[in-house]
């Protein structure tokens, strides 16, 4: 048996792969180049044309660009409305923003738990915890793969809830039946943090069909403030003038954000390309493995996969979560785990949630480690990956029958 490189062993990759990783090419730095050079640093056309952009892709009709991910979340929820004594349904397998925006606003965020095999919000989860105080529901794509649209549609309908799809993960992902993530929820959320499909450096975008949300996250996103004729309530006094209607953030993205951003659209299907491929080379080798399992995907030619996570077995392993982490990291792979559930961080406890709300979300939490997926890969860095993986589960599989024995 091969020795663990904690162990003193050669690694399985001879450098560090990390778990994501930017892609930025000379045509995106010329980008940013020519914007500088250009009279707009922000408020600018390029900011509008990559709003125009991000229509194309994903089909909505409206498309604020703003500073970050949790900025697109927190003005989603200021649209929608979201006030004290409200209660937002969330997954809790997600990063702490999709929550935070909720209590930002002076809402509640109630957990529902997650569906054993996609990892992503169960709908039947969401019925349970539905009150007659609940006003949305912020549902997050895991990984890139989108949440059941149809079924989480038909229990908004049901009690007039605001669908909010935080899909962080999923640009350029297609819900079922073909439609593009972007044009199905009455809301969808954006990030362009350097780990995603596509970067701006920071930056988020909001989009929506709905021209009346599309106003309110014009106001929100930029302090509050129109100039727009048909929205001010004093005559027009010339113009300078302006009205602030709400209390509105400086949640606006710079045109050079935005000028990186368009060049990376317009080489989100490359990307999509290289990411599919990766994760088909993944899926097939850990199948062959019966320790691990991996995220179900219905329609994996449909999806761009942001994360690919693995859940290790304990009781097959007879090992821990903390093991094979230390082990797969000392192989040269930047392993990491997506996510602790959002109730279990101590903020969340101080405000009293029960830590065995959702018993699904735990134990997939006490299995997962994330592993290395993006476009600078190589194929070999691939191999290295599933080489490092098969090695530490051998060794597991090895220590626990001479325990046994």
């Amino acid at each position: 048996m091969e020795k663990l490189a904690m162990y003193g062993g050669i690694p399985a990759s001879p450098h560090m792969i990390g778990y994501g990783h930017q892609v930025i090419s000379e045509t995106d730095i010329q980008a940013v180049v020519d914007c500088l050079h250009s009279d707009y640093l922000t408020c600018g056309p390029a900011t509008e044309a990559f709003e125009e952009s991000l229509k194309e892709v994903t089909g909505a009709s409206f498309v604020t660009a703003v500073a970050n991910g949790t900025a697109a979340l927190h003005v989603a929820c200021l649209a929608a409305g979201i006030g004290p004594g409200d209660e937002v349904i969330v997954s809790p397998i997600t990063f702490a923003a999709s929550a935070n925006c909720v209590l930002y606003c002076g809402g509640t965020p109630v957990f529902a738990d997650i569906d054993p095999v996609t990892w992503n919000i169960d709908p039947e989860s969401i019925r349970a915890k539905v009150t007659d105080k609940t006003k949305a529901i912020v549902a997050v794509d895991f990984g890139g793969v989108p949440v059941d649209s149809v079924a989480i549609r038909k229990i908004c309908d049901e009690y007039g809830l605001v669908f909010i799809e935080d899909a962080a993960h999923s640009l350029g992902s297609l819900h079922a039946g073909g439609r593009p993530v972007g044009s199905v929820a009455d809301v969808t959320c954006f990030s362009f943090h350097p780990v995603k499909t596509i970067t701006t450096g920071e930056g988020g975008a909001v989009a929506t069909n709905d021209p009346e949300l599309a106003r309110r996250f014009l106001l929100f996103a930029k302090h509050g403030i129109t100039r727009d004729g048909t929205q001010l309530r004093h005559p027009d006094e010339g113009g300078w003038y302006y009205e602030q209607l709400e209390l509105g953030y400086n949640y606006r993205m710079s045109d050079t954000q935005a000028a990186l951003g368009t060049s990376q659209l317009a080489r989100l299907p490359e990307f999509a390309v290289r990411r599919r491929e990766i994760v088909a080379f993944y899926n097939r080798e850990f199948a062959e493995m019966p320790e691990v399992s991996f995220q179900y995907d219905a329609t994996p030619q449909d999806t761009v996969r942001h994360l690919y996570c693995l859940r290790f077995k304990q009781e097959s392993l007879g090992t821990t979560r903390r093991f094979v982490y230390d082990a797969l990291r000392a192989e040269n792979l930047g392993v990491n785990v997506h996510y602790l559930p959002v109730y279990r961080l101590p903020y969340y406890q101080d405000l009293g949630y029960d830590q065995n709300c959702c018993p699904e979300a735990n134990r997939y939490y006490e299995e997962a480690v994330t592993l290395p997926l993006h476009c600078c890969m190589t194929d070999e860095d691939a191999k290295n990956v599933v080489k490092a993986v098969r090695k530490v589960v051998s060794y597991c599989l090895a220590a626990k029958e001479a325990t046994c024995c």
